[in-house]
């Protein structure tokens, strides 16, 4: 099965593209002769702009590789990523970090909050080192939208894990960025709290029209997306539409199925 997957949606022939991030014939491979390992294998792949992307696949099928690559994390061996029409292979170290700071959102799953500062203070905190002022509307509809708007004057260990994780969304999406990238950001959370900001991720998509894509194991999570991309042996090998948590289980399973077989 070939690893080119794109996806022609929204847009048209006017105004802006439709895909926020895009990979072409990326390959990423660690060491050399003998010890050489490839972590993605010549991915083809288009992010759509305004919707929800989750990656999954097992343990070692360079998810998270294809995410920190897209997102200008890590560094390809050969290949080109491009963020709307810019290309970021090949930037220099002080460009790269100028467009990761000013277009480009992240979501871990360690909350990574000052613990000194509160939690406006920590949303801002991005814009506040870029010397930039807030939009006060947008940051004002992005508390509302994950519901902080009575604890922004609480530092971090007066929050709970799932508003701590709702702060660094809130963070994530202040600075408007043109997409958000998310490694595994409900996996540090019970499934109470997972669900309220997989929520509010959904939300940020349907209300805020923002870009997200994210790296997780968890179907639960998967089925808030609009689209699951599945990886194997650092290839995309299947993707599903408007997944349900049953039906990535079942795709999940028939992977391992095929992998104790192989």
């Amino acid at each position: 099965m070939t690893s080119a997957v794109t996806i022609p949606r929204h847009g048209g022939t006017g105004g802006r593209t439709a895909v926020a991030a895009r990979a072409r014939q990326v390959v990423k491979a660690y060491g050399a002769g003998e010890t050489r390992v490839v972590a993605l294998d010549h991915v083809d792949v288009d992010i759509a702009r305004g919707q929800f992307t989750a990656i999954m696949g097992p343990s070692g099928s360079g998810k998270s590789t294809l995410m920190h690559c897209l997102a200008g994390l890590d560094t390809v061996t050969s290949g080109q990523i491009y963020l709307d029409e810019t290309e970021i292979t090949g930037l220099k170290d002080k460009r790269l970090t100028q467009l990761r700071r000013d277009r480009i959102g992240f979501i871990f799953q360690a909350y990574n909050l000052l613990p000194t500062l509160n939690a406006l203070e920590n949303i801002t905190l991005p814009m506040d080192i870029a010397g930039r002022k807030p939009d006060k509307g947008w940051l004002a509809q992005v508390v509302e939208t994950v519901g902080l708007s009575s604890r922004l004057k609480h530092r971090p260990n007066q929050l709970s894990g799932g508003q701590q994780q709702r702060v660094a969304v809130a963070r994530a999406l202040a600075a408007r960025p043109e997409i958000i990238f998310g490694d595994e950001p409900t996996g540090n959370l019970d499934s109470r709290a997972g669900a309220e900001v997989l929520g509010f991720l959904r939300r940020s998509v349907d209300e805020l029209g923002q870009t997200i894509v994210m790296v997780t194991h968890d179907p639960v999570a998967a089925s808030y997306a609009d689209r699951v991309l599945y990886l194997a042996d650092g290839r995309i090998v299947d993707e599903m539409f408007k997944p349900t948590a049953d039906a990535v289980l079942d795709r999940m399973k028939d992977f391992d199925a095929r992998g104790r077989t192989s």
